[in-house]
C-alpha cells in the first residue's frame, strides 16, 4: 500500500514517528518549507524523520498547486494521510489517492468542526471531547469517521495538556488506521449533521485579556491559548505581559479598586481586580511585574 503523508506541526511529527516505528513509514512526505515555519506556533521539522526512514520529501506551501499535485500523481498513492495541515485539500488533491484521504481532527466530530479547536474546546467549557480520524470530503471536517476516541476534559485543562492527550491518541490511531487500510477494513461511519458545530479561526491577537470579564473567564482564556499557542496577554503602559498561569482568588470582595488594577503583590505574583469584582492571581508570566496599584490595559493609548 502506497501512502503519502501531509503535515508540518508537532502532531504531524508524533504521528509520522509512530508510523515509522510501527514499520508503516509512508513513501512520500509533503511538508512546509522551513522558511515558512512561522505560519504555525507548533511547527515541527519533519525532515530528520524522513531522512532516517528514507521517505521522499516534497516541500510545499500549497498542496493544491499544480507542482505539488504533479508530485503526488507521480507517486500514485493509495491513501493520503493529512495530519496537521490547516489548508483545505481541494477535489483535485483528493482525487489522486486511489482509496481516499484521511484527516485528523482534535474534537469529537461532528462537534467543533473548523479552526482553533483546542482553544475553543476549553473556552466553550466542553466536558467531553475526542480525537477523530475521518475521510476527507468536499465539506469542512464533514467526512465519514474511521476512528474516534472520546475522553473527558479536565476542569483545569490547558491547551498543552489537551494537545498532548490528542497527540497520544493520534500516535496510536494512525497505526490502527494503517492496519485497517492494509486489510481493506477501513470503512467509515457517516457523521450526524444534527450535532455539527463550527469553530472560527483564532489569531494571536485574540489572546488579549479584557479585564472587564469575570475572573473565571479570564483564567479560562489563559489556559486555552497558552503553550503551544502564543498565549494570553495584557499591557502595563507600553510593556506587554504574557500571562501563562493564574488562579481565581478565593476571597471575593476583599479588594476594592479599579478594573484591571494590581491590588497587591503576592509571594507568587500579583492580584488583578476583574470586572466581576473578583481577583485573579497571576502566578506565572513573561515580562516585568507591574507596579502595585498600576493599571493593566489592552495596550491602546488613553486620551
Amino acid at each position: 500500500m502506497r501512502v503519502a503523508f501531509v503535515g508540518t506541526v508537532e502532531g504531524s511529527r508524533i504521528a509520522l514517528e509512530a508510523l515509522v516505528c510501527a514499520g508503516r513509514a509512508p513513501g512520500l512526505l509533503l511538508t512546509l518549507p522551513g522558511a515558512k515555519a512561522g505560519r504555525h506556533s507548533d511547527h515541527a521539522d519533519l525532515m530528520p524523520i524522513a531522512r532516517r526512514a528514507g521517505i521522499e520529501v516534497v516541500e510545499t506551501s500549497d498542496v493544491n498547486d499544480e507542482a505539488t499535485l504533479a508530485s503526488l500523481r507521480q507517486f500514485a498513492p493509495d491513501v493520503i494521510l493529512v495530519i496537521g495541515w490547516s489548508q483545505i485539500c481541494g477535489p483535485q488533491f483528493r482525487s489522486i489517492a486511489a482509496r481516499g484521504c484521511l484527516g485528523f481532527h482534535p474534537a469529537a466530530l461532528p462537534r467543533l468542526r473548523g479552526r482553533g479547536v483546542i482553544p475553543w474546546t476549553i473556552l466553550c467549557n466542553e466536558k467531553v471531547t475526542g480525537s477523530t480520524l475521518f475521510w476527507l470530503d468536499d465539506g469542512m471536517d464533514s467526512g465519514d469517521i474511521l476512528l474516534q476516541r472520546l475522553f473527558d476534559v479536565a476542569a483545569d485543562e490547558t491547551a498543552r495538556t489537551l494537545y498532548d492527550k490528542h497527540t497520544r491518541n493520534l500516535s496510536e490511531m494512525v497505526v490502527v488506521a494503517a492496519d485497517l487500510l492494509e486489510k481493506g477494513l477501513a470503512k467509515g461511519i457517516q457523521q450526524d449533521e444534527r450535532g455539527a458545530s463550527y469553530c472560527a479561526r483564532r489569531r494571536a491577537e485574540d489572546g488579549l485579556i479584557d479585564w472587564r470579564s469575570s475572573a473565571v473567564d479570564i483564567e479560562r482564556l489563559i489556559r486555552a491559548v497558552g503553550d503551544p499557542y502564543p498565549g494570553a496577554f495584557t499591557f502595563f503602559g507600553d510593556r506587554k505581559i504574557v500571562v501563562t498561569r493564574a488562579t481565581v482568588h478565593p476571597n471575593a470582595g476583599k479588594y476594592i479598586g479599579l478594573t484591571g488594577q494590581v491590588q497587591v503583590h503576592t509571594k507568587a505574583g500579583f492580584l488583578v481586580l476583574c470586572g466581576d469584582g473578583n481577583c485573579l492571581e497571576v502566578i506565572d508570566w513573561q515580562g516585568d511585574r507591574p507596579a502595585l496599584h498600576g493599571k493593566l490595559t489592552d495596550g491602546r493609548p488613553r486620551l
